[in-house]
């Protein structure tokens, strides 16, 4: 089975509030959301973000706009006045999400 990164497929926005960031995966072709919506599960998700995920993560569908968004909680280290954080606004968290390797089918 073939491999993709998710980068070559979808592009993120991210955003941040307290200590919870929320990541959306939007398809760059509307023909590669089942894919996606199959592949990046909130599981997998918190897996790729090991470490630095300390509470559950929750994945919202959006199929009309083509996209996932999930909601990474307890992930920016206590929020941006409080984490000592090279990034404590999360915006690097989309990236590294970027870099996920997914099975094609």
């Amino acid at each position: 089975m073939a491999k993709v990164h998710l980068r070559h497929i979808a592009h993120t926005r991210t955003g941040d509030k307290g200590d919870d960031s929320n990541v959306a995966v939007i398809v760059y072709d509307k023909k590669d959301y089942e894919l996606i919506r199959r592949r990046v599960t909130a599981e997998r998700v918190k897996r790729h973000y090991a470490g630095v995920v300390k509470g559950a993560v929750v994945r919202y569908e959006l199929p009309n706009l083509g996209a996932l968004n999930f909601v990474l909680h307890n992930a920016l280290g206590g929020g941006v006045t409080r984490s000592l954080a090279i990034d404590a606004h999360g915006k690097s968290v989309g990236c590294y999400l970027l870099d996920l390797e997914i099975e094609t089918d």
